[in-house]
């Protein structure tokens, strides 16, 4: 029995469509026509009242492949009336039944509604129903990469998961297919429509040719008989195919919908009551134009005082909702943890003032946001750190545009832009009387605020042209990649380790906890993020802390031994022209920063002396002067005083990278461009 029922249950279709075929050349008796006509009619309406009870349109996306397999049904049953109508004067019970109701005693009557009939369903719904299939396949298709990326920001920011963005995806993919399969199915109505007519007239012509010549039946019998009989076949066949042609156009037209038809007549219809009170009016106005004043007056009434309990119902939910607002911001207020709400703050978070609003917020600011997106997984793939979703807002504390980058709550960098001009940097004198001397807010450099218009004469003078939102970007970039090592905390440092331990179990079970601890971790990667070195090869670094870790916990000492184990990493983006271009130190400031060192139970440091540390710093700014432009500021030292020398000019030389003579490979040709002496 089971078996069966599922055989039925999988080969229903099927079977049903090959019936159909068999229609169009096998005669059927007339009460299996009757049977099958009755079908029609019920699946017709099934079709109708379920667009009408669905919330989105893809919970009927098999809509497109039903309305072809009932049209095809459809022309089955009237090719098969036809046939009985021509061949025996006798359709069946439902087609009789349906003529002699519509037709009654006066053929012409009949004609002339179903001539109606057909008017409202070729001219009306099935032409309104395939333009609006035309634009939704259209408008769809277009916006289906928008959608895509939205859902790919809201992945990235960590709105939604990837299971949840994988279903958004699919269900994009399934409207946009929908949407384009409709368009084609539209076509099924209308080309069913004019064949209805089609059919009706050579029903009629061919009927009264048999009447007269082979069943001798008076021209006016066979008119009768054979129009009543045509009629009501017209009639039986095209209520169905009008129902399918109602259900396309309300499919179509729900596009946007997030309710049931019902649902969104009723509410949207009603949320107004004051439209309420004016059709009330109306109808009384109505009342006074000779119209009998009952029904006016009565419907009037009604429709007042529905719109009277409906503006009650609205205030007494605003109450309601007001008081239950309260009501919470009240125990909210009074419960213990309230307060710790208030010390929370965004990892990362970009501050704008008023002025700068529109460039962020909105649908004007979505490309900024996008670009923020598009940003954090371009840091993400160089360093090797899931930097958090950025919160923008913004603050009443900064001028009208003035933007604020903040890190873990701290303000990092302040600046201003002007959302109405464009930054022209690199140019030495534009020649552009209303440009505006001012500094590039990321790298202080000398630049020019400009008018769009002169966009194109600053650029032929070779200057680099940015907007504002550009120049957004670009500064939260540099404020993320100078203090990504503030960013990393030991949440995201078990994170990667999880990530790791994928495809590196042992490695880590090895390190954590046994040798290292996760703080202890932690700290050796912030070093690293410290001098823009990237931490994407987990499983080497992971490696080099098991070796040194079982001599030493120091987290600088374990971070010299991770450099030395990615030195290929650390000097590649170092090397120009085949050589690594560097002034290096000389041994007598190596001696004595050596003779400067002092341990204590925190660790060791470098206690040099004011007057020569000033007279390093000011050498080492000679040679890298000489340094020819376009080259990376490079400084090799010995590897015990590396860390102590980086820390002792990082603060006048950000962009300084300091190497150790065990961090450069031996296939790699060095360029030496001075001597750092004092």
């Amino acid at each position: 029995m089971k078996f069966s029922r599922a055989i039925l249950k999988e080969a229903f279709v099927p079977v049903a469509a090959v019936i159909a075929i068999l229609m169009l050349v096998i005669p059927i008796p007339p009460w299996l026509l009757d049977f099958f006509l009755l079908i029609n009619i019920g699946l017709s309406i099934a079709v109708l009242v379920s667009t009408m009870f669905i919330n989105q349109v893809l919970e009927l996306s098999v809509f497109p492949s039903l309305l072809l397999l009932t049209t095809l049904f459809r022309l089955a049953l009237e090719v098969t009336a036809t046939r009985l109508i021509l061949l025996e004067g006798n359709p069946g019970s439902v087609i009789q039944t349906f003529g002699r109701m519509v037709v009654g005693d006066n053929v012409v009557v009949g004609i002339i509604i179903f001539i109606i009939l057909i008017v409202i369903q070729f001219m009306v719904i099935t032409r309104g129903a395939e333009r609006v299939s035309e634009v939704a396949a259209r408008f769809t298709l277009d916006a289906m990469p928008g959608k895509q990326m939205a859902v790919d920001a809201e992945l990235n920011s960590g709105m939604i998961r990837e299971a949840e963005a994988k279903q958004r995806r699919a269900d994009i993919e399934r409207e946009a297919d929908f949407y384009g399969a409709m368009d084609g199915a539209s076509k099924f109505v209308r080309g069913d429509a004019i064949a209805g007519i089609i059919i009706v007239l050579i029903n009629i012509v061919g009927g009264l040719i048999i009447g007269l010549s082979e069943r001798h039946l008076a021209i006016g019998v066979a008119l009768n008989t054979y129009t009543i009989l045509t009629i009501g076949e017209g009639i039986t066949t095209q209520i169905p195919a009008l129902l399918l042609s109602t259900a396309t156009g309300i499919l179509v037209t729900r596009s946007g919908a997030t309710g049931t038809l019902n649902d969104d007549v009723l509410s949207q219809l009603t949320q107004l009551p004051r439209v309420l009170y004016i059709v009330a009016i109306v109808l009384f106005l109505l009342a006074l134009l000779g119209i009998p004043p009952f029904v006016p007056m009565v419907l009037g009434a009604g429709v007042f005082y529905l719109g009277w309990r409906i503006e009650q119902r609205q205030k007494v939910q605003k109450a309601l909702e007001a008081r239950r607002q309260s009501q919470e911001a009240e125990n909210l207020n009074k419960r213990p943890e309230a307060v710790m709400q208030l010390i929370g703050f965004d990892t990362v978070e970009l501050e704008v003032g008023v002025g700068l609003v529109p460039l962020v917020g909105g649908q004007a600011g979505q490309d900024l946001r996008d670009r923020i997106v598009a940003l954090r997984r371009q840091i993400t793939t160089e360093l090797g750190l899931v930097i958090p979703p950025v919160r923008v807002r913004d603050s009443l504390d900064l001028s009208l545009n003035q933007y604020r980058i903040r890190v873990r709550g701290a303000s990092i960098a302040v600046a201003e832009v002007r959302p109405d001009r464009f930054l022209a940097m690199g140019g030495q004198d534009l020649g552009i009387e209303s440009a505006i001397l001012t500094k590039d807010p990321v790298f202080g450099l000398p630049a020019y605020w400009i008018r769009e218009d002169s966009r194109d004469r600053a650029e032929l003078a070779g200057a680099t042209v940015i907007d504002a939102g550009s120049i957004l970007v670009t500064h939260l970039a540099e404020v993320i990649r100078s203090h990504a090592y503030e960013i990393l905390g030991r949440e995201d440092v078990k994170k990667l380790l999880d990530h790791v331990k994928l495809t590196h179990p042992v490695v880590v079970a090895e390190l954590v906890p046994d040798l290292l601890t996760l703080g202890e971790v932690q700290r050796v990667l912030a070093n690293l993020l410290r001098e823009k070195i990237s931490i994407r090869d987990m499983p080497t670094i992971l490696e080099a802390l098991a070796d040194r870790a079982r001599t030493t916990r120091d987290p600088d000492l374990l971070t010299e031994a991770v450099r030395q184990q990615l030195s290929r990493h650390i000097t590649e983006p170092l090397i120009k022209q085949g050589f690594l271009h560097a002034v290096v130190l000389s041994p007598r400031i190596e001696q004595a920063m050596k003779d400067a060192m002092e341990t204590t139970d925190t660790g060791t440091y470098l206690n040099l002396d004011p007057k020569v540390a000033q007279d390093v710093v000011g050498a080492l700014n000679t040679q890298l002067k000489q340094m020819p432009a376009g080259l990376p500021k490079v400084v090799i030292t010995s590897p015990f005083v590396r860390l102590y020398f980086k820390r002792l000019t990082e603060r006048l030389f950000k962009d300084l990278s300091v190497l150790s003579y065990a961090e450069i490979q031996s296939d790699v040709g060095i360029k030496t461009m001075g001597v750092v002496e004092i």
